[in-house]
This record gives structure tokens, C-alpha cells and sequence, in this order.
């Protein structure tokens, strides 16, 4: 089957390359993929930045949709024919997240990733794709869309009325845009680009920020709240974006740490004390979690916003265009 494989790291490194194809053990089944898609992370991974101490070759990528095409004989959960989403983190069904469950990750070293024709998987560790999504819409769904659940609905506890800034355009801030509005809240969104902003209220964004036109963009949002601040805080920047989001909260307000996009920064964690702010570390999400988001979404017939598919031998254009920071939503390759 066709797969591609990290054999180094940098876009040169990213090979296309022939492989056997997977057999399921008694409690495994085959999974053909459809579709995947892109995250930050993958990215990074490509880069070395990730897990710089991976053993290669690796194949990339943890997001995937597709159909069950084999099961081992002990299967009980699925057959052939359901169309599946593997877990990101395989070993993560339910309760609380740990070291030795996120070591069971898809995709960035520690084990097989998505960019392959087909794949073994435990039958434990696959969800069912809502009914109304294509593959390239439920490929999006296992690390952008459950984080942004994760960050809002559990770690979040998100209640209808409260106000959520969200950070950029991107796979997870979009999605996490969606499932606010869904649950009837206020969103904040920022961008440098006007587009993409006026394409973020088309989703139903309330106040939009520019925030190379309006660089203190946490003293925006509090003029926008009346001088409160926002409830919960979708941080995608990291360090370089930590200390404005921690001003634009509210006292006792959330925030939900999830991405590294601006690296570099000083934050003053004396402002998270002083207002009582809980600062959380959110790494996607269970099995169950995955579930309950599902269901939400099919109730809800929500729709992943999907700005461009690439065919499977683009992969490393896919990435490069990622790379660029110019989309909107969620990056897919499709395969043939």
C-alpha cells in the first residue's frame, strides 16, 4: 500500500514510499482511509520541533476518516463497511489524561501515523463518523475539533450567555468558534486579516479584532465586555500571547492552553494569581469525549469549515500551504 514516511526531518525528509499492507490481530481491525487532515503539530513534527527524538522512519499525521475493511475475530464493536475516525490518543478511552495514555499518540513517533492507504487499530480505539459528514469533513474531527470541545464543554464547563475569545482562524479556533456558538455563547475572534474576520462572522462570530490594526487586542476585548473581560480564552499563541489573554479574562475566568504559534514572550503570572484565573493545559481528548462530541455535532448537523483538499501525492504541499499560515479552518488530503 502507499504510506509516507518521515525517513529525516525537514519537507525533504518526507517520502513517499510502499508498504505491507497491516493484518488485524483478534481485537483489531483494518481501517481504509478516505481523507485526513492537518494540525500544528504535524508541522512541527516535520520540522523536528516536536518530538525531536522520535525514531524514524515515522509516518505522519494523526486525523483520519475511513471505512472498516477487516476485522480480527474476537471483534465485537464494529464491522465491515462502518465508517471510523481513530483516536488521537489511542489509549485514552475514558477518565482522567495521563503520561502512559498520551504515549499511545497517532503520529508524531511513538505510533503510526494516518498518511498511509491503511492501518491496523484496536477496535476500542475508533469512534463512528456522524452520519451527515463526508470522510473530508470527519477527518477533521479527532485533534482541532475534540480540543476545542475539551477546552470549552468539559475543561471549560461552557454555559449558554458567557463570552469566549478565541485566538486566530485556524483548525481549532474555528471549531472551537462552532461549538460556542452552538452552546449559545458570546465569541471574540482576532485576526490579521479582514477576510478571514468577515468570514468568522459568516459563522456567526459577534465581535471580530484585527489585531495588527489594533495591536492590544486583550484591551479591545475588555472594551467589548464592558471592562469584565471574557469568560474563557482559546490560547493558541503560547508565550507570546499569554500575558494579553490573561488580561483580557475575567476574574475567575478560564483559560485553556492549547497551542505554541507565538513561542517567544514574558508573562507576569502575578495577573493569574491576582484574578483567580484557572490556567489549564488542554491535550485533546477521550474516547468519550470524542463520543459525546459527536453525538452533539450530529444533533446540531454542524459542519467542519474545510479550506482547501489536496490530492494524496501532495501531502508535502499540503504542509508547505500550512506552513504559510494562510488558511482558514482545516487543511485535508484526500485520497484516491
Amino acid at each position: 500500500m502507499r504510506a509516507y514516511e518521515v525517513r529525516s526531518f525537514g519537507f525533504d525528509g518526507l517520502v513517499p514510499v510502499d508498504v505491507d499492507d497491516p493484518t488485524p490481530n483478534s481485537r483489531e481491525v483494518i481501517v481504509r482511509f478516505h481523507a485526513v487532515s492537518l494540525n500544528y503539530r504535524d508541522l512541527m513534527f516535520i520540522k523536528g520541533v516536536y518530538n525531536p527524538n522520535a525514531k524514524l522512519p515515522a509516518v505522519p499525521l494523526s486525523d483520519g476518516a475511513g471505512e472498516v475493511v477487516a476485522v480480527g475475530r474476537e471483534v465485537t464493536r464494529w464491522k465491515v463497511g462502518d465508517r471510523v475516525c481513530p483516536i488521537f490518543v489511542q489509549g485514552w478511552i475514558e477518565g482522567e489524561p495521563s503520561a502512559e495514555k498520551n504515549r499511545t499518540s497517532l503520529g508524531a513517533g511513538d505510533r503510526p501515523g494516518v498518511l498511509r492507504e491503511r492501518g491496523a487499530f484496536n477496535e476500542e480505539a475508533l469512534v463512528k463518523i456522524p452520519d451527515h459528514l463526508s470522510y473530508e469533513e470527519a477527518a477533521t474531527l479527532p485533534c482541532a475539533a475534540l480540543t476545542a470541545w475539551n477546552a470549552l464543554v468539559v475543561a471549560g464547563r461552557l454555559r449558554a450567555g458567557e463570552t469566549v475569545l478565541t485566538l486566530g482562524t485556524g483548525g481549532v479556533s474555528i471549531f472551537a468558534l462552532q461549538l460556542a456558538k452552538m452552546h449559545g455563547a458570546r465569541v471574540l475572534i482576532t485576526s490579521s486579516s479582514d477576510e478571514k474576520l468577515a468570514r468568522a462572522r459568516s459563522l456567526g462570530a459577534d465581535e471580530t479584532i484585527n489585531y495588527r490594526q489594533v495591536p492590544d487586542w486583550d484591551k479591545e476585548a475588555l472594551r467589548l465586555t464592558e471592562g469584565r473581560g471574557v469568560d474563557h480564552v482559546i490560547e493558541l499563541g503560547g508565550a507570546g500571547t499569554l500575558a494579553r489573554s490573561l488580561n483580557a479574562v475575567r476574574v475567575g475566568g478560564h483559560v485553556a492552553l492549547i497551542g505554541v504559534l507565538a513561542p517567544k514572550g514574558d508573562v507576569d503570572l502575578r495577573r493569574a494569581l491576582m484574578k483567580s484565573v484557572r490556567v489549564q493545559g488542554v491535550f485533546v481528548g477521550s474516547r468519550r469525549m470524542f463520543e459525546e462530541m459527536n453525538r452533539a455535532i450530529e444533533t446540531n448537523k454542524l459542519r467542519p469549515v474545510i479550506d482547501r483538499i489536496f490530492a494524496f501525492d501532495e501531502a508535502r504541499a499540503a504542509l508547505e500551504y500550512m506552513d504559510r499560515g494562510a488558511h482558514f479552518g482545516k487543511i485535508v488530503i484526500k485520497f484516491d
